[in-house]
């Protein structure tokens, strides 16, 4: 009888019962280390850049192949965005300070203008290809992927020093940024050595020699340079993005980022290619709606600068992308509401939901949600109000937006100020009954917790 056979029953089957929860943790942990890259679900092999003999998909369009190399580096560097992550609220450009709020505190975007105290100017080819390709500053520090190093990294050598020598032909700016303020065990840097290893390919872009060579360039644009999964895919335990689910939506930063896949009804597999093509480059399409909240900060700071070339090769690279529903989404609801406010009244919500709509949101948007003013504010087939969950509704209301894009100048107003947790969620009740598929049932709490993500 050997050694494990001659122990109680309860003390083998606590045995096992470990043994059997260790096996269940690392097929956990395996299954999402070994996850899919971001373009494993299309067909073809991918191949080294050198190797391809398509159109090089990496650099800036055809439109500025013969322009200088800031002006390269300036196309490529809105193409990546990094004004929109590195600029604060009333500062400078580039020179950082934006608090990104997370679950386990803030962090401060650092500035990234040659300043050489307290911005890039120091560092070297080297030391920037580093940051952005494996996520170590010039002193040898693991920065957090709240900067998308690992989609960045597929950036090639020499788009990414394209962008450097624009960063460094900027004014240098000089801004002491403020301490993070992660909590323990957040706080511990080298904790995200083991991250990048784990979930950091560290490898540049590779074409598919499969796909067109437009497929290819839309590929470069949306997975590295625009980093679009960052926001629109959503995230494992581990804070990875979870490519079994690509581009079904997330929620980041208190806004939801929605699904972008070919599904029809919750998706944008009923858009046609104009209808996506103009709510990149403009922020706005005709039945579908205008972007707000960080959406609409990427179109206005790095899509809508993109040539007519790049906006259609994402658009066919999104094309291609597998269906995922959302099954909390319902189709957009397409037909205007009632004329009259006494028709389509829901007794059953907040009365006070009404009111403060017919105060404040009417004179734009109209009973039926068909704006007169403006198509910019209809409200009709618009993905927010026909998303259950209100939260992109309730945020409009809080912070409102101005933004002036291609397609005219989106305005609204914030009514955070004006109006308490109670009647923001009972505004965005109503209007997603009046205007949407399926009514919302928002609460006073969850718009608290909106304020404190802004």
């Amino acid at each position: 009888m050997n050694a494990f056979s001659r122990l109680s029953a309860a003390v083998r089957y606590s045995i096992l019962t470990v043994a059997g929860i260790a096996v269940l943790a690392l097929a956990w942990f395996l299954w999402i280390v070994l996850g899919p890259g971001p373009t494993d679900f299309a067909s073809g092999s991918r191949i080294a850049l050198a190797d391809y003999r398509g159109a090089d998909p990496t650099g800036v369009p055809a439109e500025l192949r013969t322009a200088s190399l800031v002006e390269r580096g300036a196309y490529l560097a809105r193409a990546a965005d990094c004004a929109a992550c590195h600029t604060a609220k009333g500062g400078q450009p580039f020179a950082g300070g934006l608090p990104i709020v997370l679950p386990f505190g803030t962090i401060y975007t650092p500035n990234i203008t040659p300043d050489t105290d307290t911005g890039i100017g120091s560092w070297s080819d080297a030391s920037f290809l580093n940051a952005v390709h494996k996520g170590i500053d010039d002193e040898g520090t693991h920065l957090y992927p709240a900067m998308p190093y690992a989609s960045y990294t597929g950036m090639t050598d020499a788009d990414a020093l394209a962008i450097k020598a624009y960063l460094f032909s900027l004014k240098p700016v000089h801004a002491e940024i403020p301490d993070n303020t992660f909590v323990f065990p957040f706080n511990q840097r080298w904790l995200m050595a083991v991250w990048s290893f784990l979930f950091n390919s560290d490898k540049r872009f590779e074409p598919n020699a499969g796909q067109t060579p437009q497929w290819n360039r839309g590929a470069y644009l949306a997975e590295n340079l625009e980093h679009c999964g960052e926001c629109h895919t959503p995230r494992t335990l581990m804070q990875s993005l979870d490519n079994r689910s690509k581009f079904a939506g997330a929620t980041q930063a208190g806004w939801r980022a929605y699904n972008i896949t070919s599904d029809a009804d919750s998706g944008v597999g009923g858009w046609s290619d104009a209808a996506l093509e103009s709510y990149l480059s403009t922020g706005h399409a005709d039945g579908h709606g205008t972007a707000a909240g960080p959406m609409g900060e990427a179109v206005d700071k790095s899509l809508s600068t993109l040539e007519p070339s790049d906006i259609a090769a994402i658009v066919a690279y999104l094309r291609s992308v597998p269906a995922i529903s959302s099954s909390d989404l319902p189709a957009p609801k397409d037909t205007p509401a009632p004329a009259s406010h006494r028709q389509g009244l829901l007794a059953d919500f907040d009365p006070r939901g009404k009111q403060i709509f017919e105060g404040a949101c009417v004179s734009c948007h109209a009973w039926t949600g068909v704006s007169d003013l403006t198509r910019m504010a209809t409200l009709t087939g618009v993905r927010a109000v026909n998303d259950p969950t209100a939260i992109n509704v309730a945020q409009i209301v809080l912070n409102g937006t101005h933004r002036t894009a291609k397609g005219g100048t989106a305005f609204m107003p914030a009514f955070g100020a004006a109006y308490s947790d109670v009647e923001i969620a009972a505004v965005a009740n109503y209007v997603t009954a009046r205007f949407g598929a399926k009514p919302s049932s928002i609460t006073a709490k969850d718009v608290a917790k909106l304020r404190l993500e802004d």
